[in-house]
This record gives C-alpha cells, sequence and structure tokens, in this order.
C-alpha cells in the first residue's frame, strides 16, 4: 500500500501515535557550538541551529528519532522545522538548506525502517515545515501597517525549495506545523502541491494550526473555524493543532475543529505552560491523563507531543490510547464555506 492508504487504514481502526518535542530533547545533550558546527566553515555561531545537527550530529538526532519510536510512536517527523532559506538566514547557513532536508529526511527514514525491521510495525515520516520567522499577513512595522518583509511568490519559492528536497530524501508526508498566519499555511500548501506533483508521487499534506491567544485564534486573527474553512481546498490528509498551550486547554478549540473538518485530526500540544524560567513542568502521566479527556470525546485520530514533551510523555501517551476508539470523520453537509476572521456560511 501507498502511505497514504497504510496510514489511512490504521487510522480507521486505531488512534496512532506522533512524536514529541525536538528542541526539549536536543537540550537535554548539552551540545556545545562546536558540536553544532561540526567541520562545516560557518562564519555565525551556530549554537541553537538545531536542524543543522541532522549534518553535523546525525548520532544525536537518530537517537531521538529511535527514542520517541521504542516509546510507541507510529510516526515521527523530520529534524526541518527551520530548514529553509529564510530561517537559516540567521545562522548563515542558505547554502545547505537542501542537504539538510535531505540528510534528515534520509534519517528519519532510516530510523523508521530500523525500528520495522524489528517488530514488523510501518512507521512513517513526516516531512516538518516550519511557519518560518516572516509573515505575509502582517507588517512588522507598526508605523506602515501595508508593508511585508516578503510578498507571496518569494515565500512560495522559500517552501518549494524544502518541499522538493523532503520529497527528495523520502518523506512519506509534508507536515505544515505551527501556522501563526493563515496565508502562510496557503503558500505552502501550493508550494507542497507543486512539489508533489513534480515528483510523480502521491504527497499527503498534514497542516496544524498554533493558536496564539485564549480565544482560540492564531496571530492573522483566524478562529480554527476560518482557518479551517480556508485551507480545506488542499484537502490535507489531517488537520489539526499543535504547540499553543497544553491539553486542557486546547481543547475547547480542538472540539470546534473535530466537529467540522472532514480529514483526520491530528492533535500535540505542549506539556502544559512554560514557568518562569521557560521550562516545562507537566509530567507524563499528566499529559496522558488530559489528552485521555480528548479520547473520551471522541476529539482525534492521531496524537503527540510539542514543546516540553519527551519519549517518556509519549510512551504514557501510547499507554493511554492504546485499545481506545479513534475519531470518527464527520460528513459535513455540502454548503459555500467562506473564511474572513470568522467562518462564513453561505445560505442558499
Amino acid at each position: 500500500m501507498t502511505p497514504r492508504e497504510a496510514f489511512v487504514a490504521r487510522a480507521a481502526k486505531q488512534i496512532l501515535v506522533f512524536d514529541g518535542g525536538y528542541g526539549t530533547a536536543i537540550q537535554g545533550y548539552k551540545l556545545s557550538e562546536s558540536d553544532y558546527r561540526g567541520s562545516l566553515e560557518l562564519t555565525h555561531d551556530q549554537k541553537g541551529n538545531n536542524d543543522l545537527l541532522s549534518i553535523t550530529r546525525p548520532d544525536v538526532v537518530g537517537a531521538i528519532h529511535s527514542a520517541y519510536l521504542s516509546a510507541g510512536a507510529d510516526m515521527i517527523e523530520t529534524n526541518t522545522f527551520s530548514a529553509t532559506k529564510i530561517s537559516m538566514a540567521d545562522y548563515g547557513c542558505e547554502h545547505l538548506v537542501q542537504q539538510l532536508n535531505i540528510d534528515s529526511a534520509r534519517l528519519a527514514r532510516a530510523c523508521c525502517d530500523a525500528a520495522e525491521a524489528e517488530d514488523g510495525k510501518r512507521r512513517f515520516v513526516a516531512g516538518s515545515i516550519g511557519p518560518t520567522n516572516k509573515t505575509l499577513s502582517l507588517s512588522p512595522d507598526v508605523n506602515d501597517p501595508g508593508y511585508r518583509e516578503i510578498d507571496f511568490d518569494y515565500l512560495k519559492g522559500v517552501y518549494r525549495e524544502q518541499c522538493d528536497a523532503l520529497i527528495e530524501g523520502g518523506v512519506d508526508f509534508l507536515l505544515i506545523e505551527t501556522i501563526f498566519d493563515t496565508l502562510n499555511a496557503k503558500c505552502a500548501g501550493m508550494a507542497a502541491q507543486e512539489a508533489a506533483l513534480a515528483s510523480g508521487r502521491d504527497v499527503p499534506l498534514m497542516i496544524s494550526m498554533t493558536i496564539t491567544d485564549m480565544a482560540g485564534r492564531n496571530l492573522s486573527g483566524h478562529t480554527v473555524e476560518a482557518f479551517w474553512a480556508a485551507i480545506r481546498h488542499v484537502k490535507p490528509l489531517t488537520i489539526g493543532l499543535n504547540c499553543s498551550f497544553g491539553a486542557d486547554l486546547l481543547r475547547p478549540h480542538l472540539a470546534a475543529l473535530s466537529k467540522q473538518a472532514d480529514a483526520l485530526v491530528m492533535a500535540y500540544p505542549n506539556a502544559g505552560l512554560p514557568n518562569d524560567l521557560a521550562e516545562y513542568d507537566e509530567l507524563p502521566e499528566t499529559t496522558a491523563q488530559l489528552i485521555g479527556q480528548w479520547l473520551d470525546d471522541g476529539l482525534v485520530n492521531i496524537v503527540g507531543g510539542c514543546c516540553g514533551t519527551t519519549p517518556a510523555h509519549i510512551a504514557a501517551i501510547a499507554k493511554a490510547v492504546e485499545g481506545r476508539a479513534p475519531r470518527s470523520i464527520p460528513q459535513p453537509p455540502v454548503v459555500t464555506r467562506l473564511a474572513g476572521l470568522e467562518p462564513f456560511i453561505m445560505a442558499a
């Protein structure tokens, strides 16, 4: 079966498990700047450039992948959240974008293949595509609301470069995640579709929005329902929420999305909210218990963790979802749905 067919078939029978946070795991290794830099001749300080470790310390990234797979993850993501020309400019690594994505995808694929060889269970690789640090919808200059640092075509080219390389590296899916700007998501979706078409492969999209306020909106002001109406046309394999809050605060917004989305719903919250030192204190058992409430309400098909979550969190989540029924995908009525900051359903 193709990755899409295999994923959908398994999701019809069980709740699948995604992996957890990578920044948290990498911090645990207490790496020096020379670990990040390796033998590369680079002009900028590279400490904190986590994506670069796929080239310079693949042993670290591979160990994190394997730890999540051993914890029970059915799918892992590539270490490429910031592997775009825009984000890599902060480190002077724009020239490494293609290699970063290809190497990261191959590394994740190898770890999944090794896990499958041990127990016979197929694992999946999602190519991680972060939002970049630019926004198409908002001006960075409060004195000039009409100003934009980049335009749609430029950002699409940036995303396309990443998508092409991830597909070449062998990912099963393209995961457009932590979306704070709906227009960025639409741009990334177009680039991903074009890249998949050019590759001649079926590379399904996964899309995940992040909420930036307690009202349930992203930074560009869209509610989860409006966000779904705005990106539903790309027909993602999964739609969902990640980062933002812990599982408790994410629950009502996830419920609103789950009622409307005629796609698989994937959600991976933070391990609660950070403390005063920007660290996450929520224990694995607490995260799993809170996600258990999602299961009681039938809200999700795939669950995992984001900031602050560890292999221990994923193991606890995997145990919590074992034997639980997955969410049933609704069949909403056929109507004209439009999106401003809130959804609009046109009357007949």
